[in-house]
């Protein structure tokens, strides 16, 4: 099967077992599909309403039996998207806490049963076209709100469809045998052709190639492989030919990590979320309230009749605001749409709401602030040297060589768009460094131990340089060449080299600042190093030479000073800080993407990500307050005046203005909502 076809084959497969977007995508098709038949079965009740063709100045077209069409058509959508609400407001009652769906309930219920009296007994006019737009508006709300939270998981199903069906395994006898993706265990060999998808999580045996991981970490150029490399299952191999020794199967692998996350997230409930639905409760008893206070007052002013009922049934059908259902799923759903975009993936919704409340930000250094490789940061050359020069003749000496140091060489003379010259007579130095020729040139490159070996010594500037890079922890290389003479070496060069500082490092601490966010960072690094970092970021404070088991007790400490403390690290040794913070938030790719100690998953591994998450819990938290106090503050006007308080002056609230005004509130609140779209997160004003 070529890689084309398989990939095509595997998004047939439905992700090796997980099912498309879970029980909230079912419930957003089962919306959706409420949410269009009960608006087309609303079209006739709209066109035969009296009130609307009153407003609008139209006469629909008569044929007997037409003033059948708003009632059948109501009851219709009252059964088929009504009763959801109903039988979700069941569980509110039992528990005595009513809430969003009981408010709902209640509003379809009295609507529906004082409009089929209407049509026996004369108590004026029937709130059929006010049923049929609330109905239809929660079902929208409710399909927004499924939607929204089963969009990660259809995102990453078709991650998971890149899973291939089959791989092939290799024998003991080195022959190749096509099994099954569920039948691979941990430590099998597997061949990955050109092309293909890689099966499993695992590490490469043998072979060189670059492996497409856009599909888990976001980024787009391919990533080198070779022996002893990392590989995610579900990525896509290059042009090279690899054998991976499986580390990781079934549920332990990269996606599933992932797939689990999203369904915690998918459970988790925002702030605002509760908010909204207390707000529905306190509603709820308002409303029931300010009725039984209608009915008396009415009564004992006017005495029982046809108009006490109608007030009591507009107060309890106004009651129920057509923007409070809409309020927070719609900002949810933007939410979501802009964290993905971004590379943020939410594992609890608690955990991005909160990160509006933050005091302080902790950074782990290594592979956070930093890339976790060696690089040059500094270097010195003698008199009539070139750095680039000397820099391009190190690196050329240290092609062969698979050192740390060494790469950081090669990679900083990369950078520079240095070229590498002819290399030969290559020798390793044991402890000391190398040997080579280049260029007809014999060159070392080590650190003191070879400037021990050849007995030389440092020129002065050269030995500042030494001091002043060893004050900020880093390791300091020389480059020495044969004068010519019998064994007489010069040193020409020396090279600062330390965990490079990632570049976006300096702005993301810059931004937090403005944003009046404290920053600290943390590491097992010595003095030295941590506090050369601080000083070069303007990092507030730091924790040098800490333990991994003891990360959390430094986050502790800052929340005993009242402090509100988020922690970003790798996800794995960072695990007990990242569960202690109030948000942890895990920045890096591959497997640890999938740790379950974070709240928040940055996948791009970009550091100024955190400024993201933060400018979107501020901005999102806003635009929910704001739809919240729009979808509420109708009631608040509309329920007294429903209820006659001003009807001494001739001001009374009808159904049908009640109901225009709440299109009105949830025009209002979705326009609002979607301005949420137009703000950059990055440089938003948070202040």
């Amino acid at each position: 099967m070529n890689a084309k076809n398989e990939r095509k084959h595997s998004r047939q497969h439905k992700g090796n077992g997980h099912e498309s977007g879970g029980g909230h995508a079912e419930h957003a098709k089962m919306f959706r599909r409420k949410f269009w038949i009960s608006l087309a079965l609303s079209i006739p009740v709209l066109i035969y309403s009296p009130t609307l063709q009153d407003w609008l100045g139209f006469q629909a077209p008569a044929f007997p039996g037409s003033q059948w069409v708003t009632p059948l058509f109501s009851v219709a959508v009252f059964f088929y998207g009504g009763l959801p609400f109903l039988k979700m407001a069941v569980p509110e009652l039992r528990r005595r806490q009513p809430g969003m769906m009981t408010l709902i309930s209640l509003a379809i219920l009295v609507s529906f049963i004082y409009s089929l009296a209407t049509l026996v007994v004369e108590v004026g006019g029937a709130f059929f076209w006010e049923l049929v737009t609330l109905i239809d508006v929660m079902l929208l709300g409710h399909w927004i709100e499924m939607r929204s939270v089963s969009q990660a998981s259809r995102a990453l199903d078709e991650l998971a469809q890149l899973m291939p069906d089959t791989a092939e395994r290799i024998r003991p006898d080195g022959e190749t045998e096509e099994v099954p993706v569920s039948a691979l265990e941990k430590d099998d060999i597997v061949l990955v052709r050109p092309g293909a998808s890689i099966p499993a999580d695992g590490e490469v045996k043998e072979g060189e190639s670059e492996v497409n991981e856009s599909m888990i970490t976001g980024e787009s150029k391919p990533v080198s492989k070779a022996p002893g490399d990392e590989v995610i299952g579900g990525t896509i191999n290059g042009d090279g030919s690899l054998r991976v020794r499986v580390t990781a199967t079934g549920e332990e692998t990269a996606l599933a990590g992932i797939m689990r996350l999203v369904e915690e997230a998918q459970k988790s409930k925002s702030n605002t979320q509760v908010l909204a639905d207390r707000a529905a409760g306190w509603l709820f008893y308002a409303a029931v309230g300010v009725a039984i206070v209608t009915a008396i007052a009415w009564t004992v002013a006017a005495g029982f009749g046809v108009d006490v009922v109608k007030r009591v049934a507009s107060v309890l059908v106004i009651a129920c605001p057509h923007a409070l259902g809409l309020a927070i799923p719609l900002v949810v759903a933007i939410t979501t749409s802009m964290a993905a975009s971004n590379g943020i993936l939410v594992r609890d919704r608690l955990a991005l709401e909160r990160a509006r409340e933050i005091d302080v930000v902790i950074f782990d250094k290594t592979g956070t602030l930093t890339k976790g490789e060696f690089g040059v940061v500094d270097m010195k050359t003698v008199a009539g040297w070139d750095e680039e020069e000397a820099l391009a003749l190190a690196a050329s000496a240290e092609q062969d060589s698979e050192h740390s140091i060494a790469r950081g060489i090669r990679q900083t003379a990369e950078e520079r768009g240095l070229a590498l010259r002819s290399l030969s007579d290559f020798e390793a130095l044991k402890g000391r460094g190398v040997r080579a020729t280049v260029d007809s040139r014999t060159v070392y490159v080590g650190g003191p131990r070879l400037l021990e070996m050849k007995s030389t010594s440092l020129p002065d500037t050269l030995r500042r340089f030494t001091e002043e890079s060893s004050e900020k922890g880093q390791t300091v290389i020389y480059l020495l060449e044969e004068t010519g003479e019998e064994e007489d070496v010069q040193v020409i060069a020396a090279f600062a080299l330390a965990d490079v500082i990632r570049p976006e490092s300096e702005e993301v601490v810059r931004r937090l600042h403005e944003m009046g966010v404290e920053v600290a960072m943390l590491t097992g690094d010595s003095e030295a190093v941590a506090r050369a970092v601080t000083d070069e970021l303007a990092i507030d404070r730091y924790f040098a030479e800490v333990l991994p088991e003891h990360k959390d007790q430094k986050v502790i400490e800052l929340q005993a000073q009242g402090k509100r403390v988020a922690m970003v690290g790798d996800g794995v040794n960072d695990a007990p800080a990242l569960m202690r913070a109030d948000i942890g938030i895990a920045i890096g790719s591959g497997t640890d993407v999938a740790i379950e100690s974070a709240g928040i998953i940055l996948v791009k591994s970009n550091p100024l990500d955190v400024v993201r998450v933060v400018n979107l819990s501020r901005a999102s938290y806003r635009k929910m307050v704001e739809n919240l106090i729009w979808a509420t503050g109708y009631n608040v006007i509309a329920l007294p005046l429903a209820a006659g308080v001003l009807a001494p002056i001739g001001i009374l609230l009808s159904p049908a203005v009640g109901a225009l005004l709440m299109s009105l509130s949830t025009v209002i609140v979705a326009i609002n909502a979607q301005l949420l779209r137009r703000q950059d997160i990055v440089s938003i004003d948070n202040q």
